[in-house]
């Protein structure tokens, strides 16, 4: 059957439109999603050109590097030498939750991950909370990526005998005007991204091998610096610093999310983002745990206060080479900038499907029939993150994407359940093990984290999610596409099944 579309211009029609109630429970059909993700949509469409390879490399390059590079000086004085434990924690929340996210990608290979999977599951409402989280979970964590390039362009002009002053290294609030380092990164890949997503995942790829290699070589020389006495006592903060620093630190993991955004141009979608999002989260957390076994083992935890560029001061000691110092701190502003560049197209993909559904301004939708890339909306979203990330502290970021991200995950989770009870004849590529108890767990896991941040970071949750209200019923509400269809086209959509995806 041919299912009707909500694509338009304009704002959608009032005539019919359900009550406040329904409309926030109005759920969007699934195989209404797969008809605009696929041939059916009009006009100009995403381009088909990534296989599982750019897909894990896609989750790697948003996820490997941002806990270790950037903020591991900021996590060991709240746990100690027991930050592996940290991070294998967070890694365990984020294990349970990839899970989920490759069950629902297999079902809903579309561009607007978590959001999209909770509009098919939980309705118009939850919906917009989860989308406004991950704008909060996505530009946020690009500007605190972003802020440790200064850290490391410092320490590579070091070797030469200069620096970057404070002033055009540092945000104001912790001693400068504007992080300057990192406003370039942001602006290069938005650039990057504006001209195509298959250049930018080949140049990401590239990325990935050398970051890979970069914090192997890291551990290689660290371990032979290593002092089993340096994880003694292993829980000086106890276990609610262990919590903390998991809490903080879970944000790393953002990067199979990152992939699912990806649905609409992978070849075999749902095939293939399953197996990239957990062969990803395989990777990376490995790699989590050995730079940070290695790293403790290499210095007491105390010499990690307020040190920045750590992992380059540690291979400077340790091997009493300058050199190698600047190998490693070139190596991690381009993993950094590997970062960016995929968390920020992320971004503009999630962006991209609520704008296609009339929730927020269409010039987020607008797909360029030249690049096959939202080009005004990636032009937007890496302006606003500039400044961001050349304005603002790297703590507050990395805490305020932590919650929008948990936040997010838990809802995957449930939409995971729902699914499960409610549409059970749907193909499933990849089904979540152990069902309930995996996304159940994943869910407590999720709730655990949030309420170990700390009460300033609920503070800018909840003011954010006041704007995020204010934002729906200004605009969003009037807009919806989904609510302007007729009751008669929403349950012909409703009882459809969605069309198979060609490869």
């Amino acid at each position: 059957m041919t299912v009707p579309t909500l694509s338009g211009r304009g704002p959608a029609r009032v005539a019919g439109r359900p009550s406040l109630g329904a409309q926030l429970l109005r759920r969007k059909p699934i195989a209404q999603m797969v008809t605009e993700a696929g041939d059916a949509q009009d006009g100009p469409r995403l381009v088909r050109s990534f296989g599982v390879l750019q897909l894990t490399m896609i989750s790697v390059g948003a996820t490997l590097g941002t806990g270790i590079l950037v903020i591991l000086g900021e996590s060991v004085p709240l746990a100690g030498p027991a930050i592996w434990i940290s991070f294998a924690i967070a890694g365990l929340a984020a294990l349970l939750s990839a899970v989920s996210y490759a069950e629902m990608a297999g079902m809903v290979p579309v561009s607007g991950s978590s959001y999209s999977y909770t509009y098919a599951t939980m309705g118009e409402g939850m919906a917009w909370i989860c989308g406004w989280c991950l704008v909060l979970e996505y530009a946020v964590s690009v500007a605190a990526v972003a802020v440790g390039a200064g850290q490391y362009v410092n320490e590579a002009l070091a070797v030469f005998g200069t620096a970057l002053p404070d002033a055009l290294s540092q945000p104001p609030g912790d001693g400068g005007m504007v992080n300057v380092p990192a406003m370039v990164i942001v602006l290069l890949a938005t650039a990057l991204l504006v001209r195509g997503a298959k250049e930018s995942a080949w140049i990401n790829t590239s990325i990935v091998v050398v970051k890979v290699g970069i914090l192997l070589f890291f551990c290689a020389v660290a371990f032979t610096a290593f002092t089993a006495g340096n994880f003694e006592p292993l829980l000086p903060m106890g276990a609610a610093g262990v919590s903390a620093a998991a809490s903080r630190v879970f944000f790393s993991y953002i990067g199979f999310d990152a992939a699912s955004t990806a649905g609409e141009e992978a070849r075999n979608p749902k095939k293939d983002l399953p197996r990239a999002i957990m062969l990803s989260m395989l990777i990376v957390t490995t790699i989590y745990v050995l730079v940070a076994v290695a790293a403790i083992g290499a210095r007491p935890w105390g010499w990690f206060d307020g040190t920045e560029a750590a992992l380059v001061k540690i291979l400077e000691e340790t091997t009493g080479q300058p050199w190698i110092g600047l190998v490693f701190a070139v190596g991690a502003v381009l993993a950094i900038a590997s970062i960016v560049l995929t968390v920020l197209y992320g971004q503009t993909r999630i962006l991209l499907s609520m704008a296609r559904d009339g929730l927020i301004p269409a010039v987020f939708g607008r797909v360029s029939r030249r690049t096959g890339t939202p080009v005004v909306g990636t032009l937007l979203v890496g302006t606003a993150v500039a400044l961001t990330a050349g304005l603002i502290p790297l703590g507050a970021l990395a805490d305020a994407t932590s919650i929008g991200t948990l936040f997010a995950f838990g809802l995957v989770n449930v939409a995971v359940i729902y699914l499960r009870r409610s549409r059970p004849d749907l193909e499933r590529t990849f089904r979540v093990p152990l069902f309930p108890i995996t996304p159940i767990l994943g869910a407590i896991m999720c709730g655990y984290l949030m309420a170990n941040l700390g009460a300033d970071t609920w503070v800018v949750f909840a003011l954010w999610m006041l704007v995020g209200i204010a934002a729906y019923f200004s605009y969003g509400r009037r807009h919806s596409k989904v609510a302007a269809m007729s009751s008669a086209d929403y349950l012909e959509v409703s009882a459809a099944r969605p069309a198979p995806q060609h490869s």
